[in-house]
């Protein structure tokens, strides 16, 4: 029995033309996949575009959403990576509203995750970190009993490891 909520990385080698990413999206919205995070930039030339997509749903709607997108016009491949071994990285911003008092626990536990400080006032502080999705679900909960004002993920980028292309 296929579990409907399996957790997704596909990437998408795409053209870099307007409508590619809606078309895309579509494909997704059609099968009732929700799109839980998407990181699109632009590939070494600026001709192409790499897309990492984190989607939840059934296995079997994701290979039809993969045979679908791979026959869109403007898209050179669609793999999906889950359990493959790749590097899997996010970045997060994270703003901590703090008092002078609560600073140095604050600053410990940034230290504790390898979390720079990018920005520092008398009442708040702003954090960067990367890593993968438990070390930022991690360091979320710890900073869940400060005054967290603000938070901004990048989602998933991932690289397939060795020589094969991602």
């Amino acid at each position: 029995m296929n579990n409907t909520n399996d957790m997704h990385t596909i990437s998408l080698y795409v053209a870099n033309k307007p409508g590619v990413l809606a078309r895309i999206a579509q494909v997704f919205a059609r099968r009732g996949f929700n799109i839980d995070s998407l990181v699109v930039s632009p590939a070494m030339d600026g001709h192409y575009s790499r897309m990492t997509i984190t989607a939840q749903g059934n296995p079997d709607g994701l290979d039809q959403i993969i045979k679908h997108s791979s026959k869109l016009i403007d898209v050179l491949h669609c793999f999906d990576h889950s359990g493959e071994n790749v590097v899997s990285k996010e970045l997060a911003l994270i703003k901590i509203g703090v008092e002078a008092a609560f600073r140095s626990e604050v600053l410990q536990v940034v230290e504790h995750f390898g979390c720079k400080v990018v920005d520092f006032t008398e009442s708040s502080l702003i954090i960067m970190v990367t890593g993968d999705t438990d070390k930022l679900d991690a360091l979320i909960r710890m900073l869940a009993k400060f005054r967290v004002i603000e938070l901004v993920r990048t989602g998933k980028v991932i690289m397939v490891r060795g020589e094969e292309v991602t």
